[in-house]
């Protein structure tokens, strides 16, 4: 290799060896579909392959936040991944998308195989919850942009939907039941609100348990929890019932994302105490003097994902989320006021 480029702070080797690294992560999200050999200069993927009439692509690029200060902090990254690919995929799945492929991005302060092996890894994992392929991606090793111990994370997916069957919110109606799919804690919102609270107003250690809520674990354990991936359920959802909307809740809680659900002129009724809330945001209301208002406005408060169909629809809806491993709830419904409206009360949890 070039050793004026090594003493510019860029191992090409290393980033030779990280390739070697992820070629069986990436193997392992092979579907059909998927054409040509990984290393080139471009992912290839042959829509022909796939039995669509009329093919819509629906695409979604994100990142996962300041979550990564945690990963850093607690020197884990076989996790951090799998929100990367959850952040992206769920929003196209919102639209009726099955996801197809997966493109990474990986910027380091310095490439140390390992390192961007475990990264990949959980991209990967993330990929094959999803079904989507990953077919490419770049590492670029940074030096001066990145401390050595950092990185970005930032990924692309594209999915597929015949025409005829997109989701756009348009088909809604009032009194269409709400159905939400739990979350596994906090996904990738919040972050900088969180690190607030849990680092300078508590003073915890990464390490360490919180006084009053040792049953979540370390910190680390509480807050590195990934995003839930709801592609297959949701899939099986879209084929077999007569949905009329669908939101991923990710930043701005439910008050930004469920009014995205919908056209003008519909708004929704939220039965607080129809779920359970889980006992990280229970954490956060008490240590961080949080209002309800707060934490709906930036949290997903333990429901990632809603679904508007009609009543006839919803048991049948709440089955299969259960088949496919996932708690779904009856959360609320459709009416004809714009905006959020919450009734009822939590189990004492929240007030």
């Amino acid at each position: 290799m070039s050793k004026a480029y090594e003493k510019a702070g860029v191992n090409i080797e290393a980033g030779y060896e990280s390739v070697e690294r992820m070629k069986s992560h990436v193997a392992r999200t092979t579907r059909k579909g998927v054409a040509g050999a990984f290393g080139g200069f471009g992912g290839m993927f042959d829509l022909s392959a796939l039995e669509y009439k009329e093919p819509v692509l629906i695409s979604g690029t994100d990142g996962v936040g300041t979550k990564l200060k945690l990963a850093f902090m607690a020197d884990r990254h076989d996790t951090i991944g799998i929100d990367c690919v959850a952040m992206c995929v769920n929003d196209i799945v919102a639209q009726g998308a099955e996801p197809l492929y997966f493109l990474d991005y990986v910027a380091l302060g310095k490439a140390v195989p390992e390192k961007v092996e475990a990264i990949v890894k959980g991209v990967a994992d993330g990929c094959v919850q999803s079904g989507a392929a990953l077919i490419g991606g770049e590492t670029a090793e940074m030096p001066g942009l990145y401390e050595e111990d950092e990185y970005d994370l930032a990924g692309f997916a594209v999915g597929a939907c015949e025409k005829s069957q997109i989701v756009t919110g348009d088909r809604v109606q009032e009194g269409d039941v709400l159905v939400g799919i739990a979350s596994s804690g906090i996904h990738s919102n919040g972050y900088s609100l969180v690190r607030h609270i849990v680092f300078e107003q508590i003073g915890a250690e990464i390490d360490s348990t919180i006084d009053g809520f040792e049953g979540l674990g370390t910190v680390a354990d509480a807050l590195l929890t990934p995003t839930k991936i709801y592609a297959k359920p949701v899939m099986e959802m879209h084929k077999r019932l007569d949905i009329h909307a669908m939101g991923h809740i990710t930043g701005g809680g439910f008050f930004e994302n469920l009014p995205r659900m919908f056209h003008e002129g519909f708004g929704v009724e939220i039965e607080l105490g129809a779920w359970p809330v889980l006992p990280v945001f229970q954490m956060l209301k008490q240590k961080g003097e949080l209002t309800d208002r707060d934490l709906y406005s930036v949290f997903n408060m333990g429901i990632g994902f809603v679904i508007a169909l009609p009543e006839a629809n919803a048991e049948k809806a709440l089955e299969i989320a259960k088949a496919h491993g996932e708690q779904a709830y009856i959360i609320g419904r459709v009416n004809n006021k714009e905006g959020v409206e919450f009734i009822g009360e939590h189990d004492g949890s929240l007030s």
